[in-house]
């Protein structure tokens, strides 16, 4: 039976980063929606990279460390991955950044850019509405639409979406490609 991460509220986190006590920050979503905003202080190391090489991270969070994403997935997907490689004292930002923000604590912004649920809404509400026109004169093409419906009520059901994870690989959601070099370096500079 797996347990639940330990979690961290925004209230509490704020508290610790106005005392200058704050842990260590990994921020793992994309570097786009990190460079739209993110908490003054934290690393985008994004769920791909932490998982591929979380090794290299092991000999830098040797403190305690606080996830944090969108609002809680990705960052629970991140313990895990960190916990199975021997790293004690990880906790989950409760309620990622949607918490954060809702909690009026301070972000940093960089360009504006519509979150990956907002482009998934966007993306399958077209091909719905599309297909849906379409098969007026074109015999079979709602089902398109029809799969789209079974592909969202999938990802719900699992806690995952495909087709968000094809939207994150597009240029606009990618923004600069975090280096892992680049990373370890700042953790390092920082001890």
């Amino acid at each position: 039976m797996s347990t639940a991460p330990a979690s961290l509220s925004p209230a509490v986190l704020h508290r610790l980063v106005q005392e200058g006590r704050a842990p260590r920050l990994l921020d793992v979503r994309t570097p786009g929606e990190f460079r739209t905003a993110h908490i003054r202080g934290s690393y985008n190391v994004p769920l791909n990279t932490l998982r591929e090489h979380r090794a290299e991270l092991l000999s830098h969070l040797d403190e305690e460390v606080v996830l944090v994403c969108r609002s809680g997935q990705r960052a629970r997907e991140a313990e895990q991955a960190l916990a199975q490689a021997g790293l004690p004292n990880l906790r989950v930002l409760d309620g990622g950044m949607v918490a954060w923000e809702t909690a009026g604590a301070p972000v940093e912004r960089g360009p504006e850019r519509w979150d990956m649920e907002r482009q998934v809404r966007l993306v399958a509400g077209s091909v719905v509405l599309v297909t849906g026109l379409v098969g007026i004169a074109v015999p079979g093409a709602h089902l398109v639409g029809t799969a789209i419906g079974a592909g969202l009520t999938y990802a719900a059901l699992s806690n995952s979406c495909a087709m968000g994870v094809l939207l994150s690989k597009l240029p606009y959601n990618r923004g600069p490609r975090t280096d892992i070099r680049t990373v370890l370096a700042e953790l390092r500079s920082t001890r």
